[in-house]
């Protein structure tokens, strides 16, 4: 109606936040705490989320880049993202206790990599240049892995005709971009093979498909998430890609800007795989503040996936138990 203004809502989106694969790192980390003690070493993030790492290191996890820097002897958590062969090697040689928190979903992905390296293929890797899922995977068959970003450089990618192909993905990309570079390779190499099964892991598809369900009601979508995290800068994407008028990713509720919120009346939340649910409940209480105090979640999948912990992790929880 004319002259009315129409009510503040926030459209909430399920699922978000932690995945399996997510929560049974940062538990590794937390158990691996609290049976060994301090200092944990882990090498690299464990999951890309700012908040997480920072109440991590507040327990005793320490955050390295490289694994000479963990002194010899000491207990290493691998991140959730994977690491290649030759990290393995190097925690042995160093006399490190290595717990391997690798998602079980990338870990398929390696196998995937080795098995087809053997069989004969040249692999195309549709990944993110630098990201250490890449990185992790890349490694399990360096000599037949060519890394392709994006439908630009499915374009220009050069393979001989006689070559067996197959494609293999990074698990936390955007799925409609997967399949725009897929096609594109597919025109230029009809003999290129698909995986058994998709790599971009259940999380990632679900998160954005939740996006995308609330995605053309709002007026701006916030998706909460940190900078490195390949899924949180996708939901972005995919939300104005799915009809909202703008996205912004924030860490937490310290970053909202009141500007973006002018004239606006329903707003989307979201937030990555890697993200806890205290940071989103952050976001609304800010909003309520502004307003917004009709939150309505819109529920597209509910999910049930759960990951065992690390095997190394478990048996040393069972030994302190007994």
């Amino acid at each position: 109606m004319v002259g009315m203004s129409s009510p503040k809502r926030v459209l909430l989106a399920a699922p978000r936040g932690y995945c399996a694969g997510v929560d049974r790192a940062v538990t590794t980390v937390e158990n691996a705490l609290d049976i060994y003690g301090a200092p944990i070493y882990v090498r690299k993030q464990i999951v890309h989320n700012q908040y997480v790492v920072k109440s991590l290191e507040d327990r005793g996890a320490i955050f390295v880049d490289e694994l000479s820097e963990v002194p010899k002897g000491a207990t290493v958590v691998f991140s959730a993202h994977g690491v290649s062969p030759t990290v393995h090697v190097e925690a042995d040689e160093r006399g490190l206790k290595a717990i391997d928190a690798t998602c079980p979903l990338v870990t398929k992905v390696h196998s995937e990599a080795r098995r087809f390296a053997a069989e004969g293929y040249q692999i195309v890797l549709i990944g993110h240049e630098g990201h250490e899922e890449v990185e992790g995977t890349t490694g399990e068959a360096p000599d037949v892995i060519t890394l392709v970003q994006d439908p630009k450089d499915a374009a220009t990618v050069q393979f001989n005709s006689d070559e067996k192909l197959i494609w293999l993905s990074q698990t936390t990309l955007s799925v409609d971009e997967t399949i725009a570079t897929v096609d594109v390779l597919q025109s230029r190499f009809p003999n290129l093979v698909s995986p058994p099964s998709d790599d971009i892991c259940y999380a990632t598809q679900n998160r954005q498909a939740a996006v995308k369900a609330i995605a053309a009601d709002c007026d701006v979508v916030i998706v909460v998430g940190s900078g490195n995290s390949s899924n949180s800068v996708r939901l972005v994407e995919v939300a104005v890609e799915a009809g909202a008028n703008t996205s912004y990713r924030v860490d937490g509720a310290h970053e909202l800007q009141e500007v973006w919120f002018d004239n606006a009346t329903t707003i989307g939340l979201t937030s990555g795989a890697s993200v806890p649910e205290i940071l989103v409940q952050d976001v609304i209480r800010w909003l309520a503040e502004r307003g917004y105090v009709d939150v309505e979640e819109v529920t597209t999948t509910v999910e049930k996936m759960v990951f065992a912990l690390p095997p190394e992790l478990r048996r040393d929880m069972k030994t302190q138990t007994h």
